[in-house]
């Protein structure tokens, strides 16, 4: 499970969509306050996800084998098929120049609140959702078990955390070097989605069909 949680945050922080979306919200003008906004709330999702399983759950891990236990390994084979899909047909499509998101042209005068919708909006949430099916295996009653969704949701958050912290310390330098960062991920943004998709889809299902014969 500690494996699995940490490929996957690893992966979701690493997304460009919401780290682009993030830079501009703290380039803009009331930026600190608009970044923490979405960063609390990108947070805030991923821990409600895990807090629902654990719920469901009661925070014992299903039986080896038994129908709970296959249902998940299932949902995360079939999570992972998609990611694949998704980033095959993203990869076969023709490439084409397109223009930002209209809501960028409002951004300064959106509200900590608009901030914090766009996080939930840009959530990967088929990760997420593995994220979720991996969680089903956590055993409350060991610390480690603790430890690992708790650094499975910061790992997800860190590449916010570490801009926000960056903007706070130092704006000026922060602005100029952050903004360097969104360009090189606009272009990259297929590359990086694909890229992603495909890596993350494929080890889902490697790891899921192991898990099913084994």
């Amino acid at each position: 499970m500690v494996l699995d949680l940490l490929v996957i945050g690893t992966a979701i922080t690493l997304g460009p969509l919401h780290n682009s979306a993030f830079i501009l919200l703290l380039s803009s003008r009331r930026g600190v306050r608009q970044g923490l906004a979405f960063l609390l709330s990108w947070l805030a999702n991923l821990i409600a996800v895990i807090v629902c399983v654990v719920l469901l759950t009661g925070g014992q891990p299903p039986a080896r084998h038994s129908v709970p236990s296959t249902a998940t390994i299932a949902a995360k084979l079939a999570i992972g098929l998609a990611l694949v899909l998704y980033g095959a047909h993203r990869h076969r499509r023709p490439s084409h120049p397109h223009g930002p998101p209209r809501w960028t042209t409002r951004i300064d005068n959106a509200s900590p609140t608009t901030a914090a919708g766009l996080a939930w909006l840009l959530q990967p949430w088929a990760m997420v959702g593995a994220g979720a099916a991996t969680a089903v295996d956590a055993d409350l009653s060991t610390l480690t078990d603790w430890l690992a969704l708790t650094g499975y949701c910061l790992l997800a958050t860190l590449s916010l955390i570490i801009m926000e912290m960056y903007t706070v310390w130092a704006p000026t330098a922060a602005n100029a070097r952050l903004n360097a960062l969104r360009s090189w991920l606009e272009q990259h943004q297929e590359q990086l989605i694909v890229t992603l998709s495909l890596f993350l889809g494929l080890y889902l299902m490697a790891r899921s069909i192991y898990q099913l014969v084994a």
